[in-house]
């Protein structure tokens, strides 16, 4: 085993090609599960290995496998490759570099589930992305990984590609299975689960793309051998999408809580610092917009779930977008906003007037035209909308907002002083 697990093809050419895939060991996971594990027994590997979602939940994936009913068909695995988070391109990489192992891995989970359609939903502006995946299924069909009866084990399963049109609410799973359906991609009220009521009424685990990349070294080594990397309730290897203010942007393969912010910004192997000679780290986005914004004394929190969570933010799906001091930071939280006002759906109330709400308060502030209560009215609305949406995407809404009255308040009201010193209209 090379340096990396997840993005070996760094470390071998050519590797999207199945014949270097196999080369090096792919599919005998999918074989190891096909010829000597029950369905059960993958699942409980699975679930040993501790292995948590890495789409931005943190779910474990072996409790979401057990949670579908066993004699209710047909099932589904669907794959959620809509990347849409802002600051977040590691799913790219895997399907272009080491797309073999999603496939595996979407394999051995729907033989866990005993599903027999697979269909990876990927993000629309990813074209080149889907035709090489259909390059790669292609490949395994015909080496007889995928279909009828394969390796001659009476087990049959299909695979498709489906392109998105790339809307950002197509990234939660219930309205990703809504525009699988050809629906408007509007989410579900929830409960039922997918797992009971997924991909047309039916039984369905939609996984992310790293997190089933994840599956097949879990099959081949072993539950013990994934545990021993990461944290007790953080194991195994994650990605980091480093972005923003830094020198070198990139995804960093690291074991979970094994680097600081600090590590994956400054170190020499990651981010190598910020952009500008004597600048500072301002503000740090863990996961994207999503995520509430986190101030310079974050640095040493180690890169995990539980640890990042007691900073006062979430990992999600560690898109980890980085602010300098020359960040405007009631400038960046509008941009945020009006990103999310762009992209909310519209089907609940909160989220539809609320994100349309913020959005005017934030461009009167930065037009110059703010009201001396505009910072409390911003928080006031963003508590209002919190836990009260359809879908994540209203609470992610609130993130910007409410983290960055917390952390920069002061910058909020500067631009309030400065309006109330110099109105709208007045000369200079």
């Amino acid at each position: 085993m090379g340096r990396y697990i997840l993005l070996r093809h760094r470390e071998i050419p050519d590797l999207h090609r199945l014949e270097v895939y196999v080369r090096h060991g792919g599919y005998e996971a999918w074989r190891k599960a096909l010829t000597a594990m029950t369905p059960e027994q993958v699942i409980e590997e699975v679930k040993a290995s501790g292995l948590r979602g890495r789409g931005g939940a943190g779910f474990p994936t072996g409790m979401k496998w057990s949670f579908v009913p066993k004699d209710v068909f047909p099932k589904y695995v669907v794959v959620n490759a809509d990347e849409s988070e802002p600051g977040t391109f590691k799913d790219r990489e895997i399907m272009e570099g080491n797309p073999h192992q999603l496939i595996e891995g979407a394999l051995l989970a729907a033989y866990a589930i005993q599903a027999e359609r697979v269909y990876v939903y990927v993000r629309g502006e990813y074209r080149s992305v889907a035709r090489r995946l259909e390059a790669a299924i292609a490949e395994a069909y015909a080496a007889g990984f995928i279909g009828r009866n394969v390796l001659g084990t009476g087990y049959s399963v299909e695979m498709f590609v489906h392109l998105g049109a790339g809307a950002y609410i197509c990234g939660e799973e219930t309205a990703l299975l809504e525009s699988l359906e050809g629906k408007i991609g509007h989410p579900r009220v929830r409960p039922p689960f997918p797992a009971t009521h997924g991909l047309y009424g039916k039984p369905t685990v939609v996984n992310n793309v790293e997190t089933l990349a994840n599956v097949p070294p879990i099959i081949l080594h072993g539950a013990a051998w994934y545990r021993a990397m990461g944290t007790e309730k953080s194991p195994g290897p994650k990605i980091f999408c480093l972005s923003g203010r830094v020198r070198r942007p990139g995804n960093y393969e690291a074991e979970l809580g094994k680097i600081t912010f600090r590590d994956l910004i400054f170190g020499e192997e990651y981010g190598q610092g910020l952009l500008e000679e004597g600048r500072a780290v301002k503000a740090i986005l863990p996961a994207g917009a999503s995520a509430p914004m986190l101030p310079p004394s974050a640095l040493d929190t180690p890169l995990d779930y539980e640890s990042v969570q007691a900073a006062g933010s979430i990992l999600g799906s560690a898109s980890i977008i980085v602010l300098d001091d020359t960040v405007d930071i009631v400038w960046a939280a509008y941009k945020m906003i009006r990103f999310f006002q762009h992209e909310s759906c519209g089907k609940c109330t909160p989220c539809r007037e609320g994100t349309y709400w913020l959005r005017r308060v934030y461009e009167r502030i930065v037009a110059g035209r703010g009201r001396p209560g505009d910072a409390d009215l911003l928080e006031s609305i963003a508590r209002q909308m919190a836990g009260k949406t359809l879908c994540p995407l209203g609470d992610f809404a609130t993130s910007p907002v409410l983290s960055s009255l917390k952390h920069f308040r002061k910058e909020y009201e500067a631009y309030l002083r400065r309006t109330i010193e110099a109105p709208v209209g007045a000369p200079a």
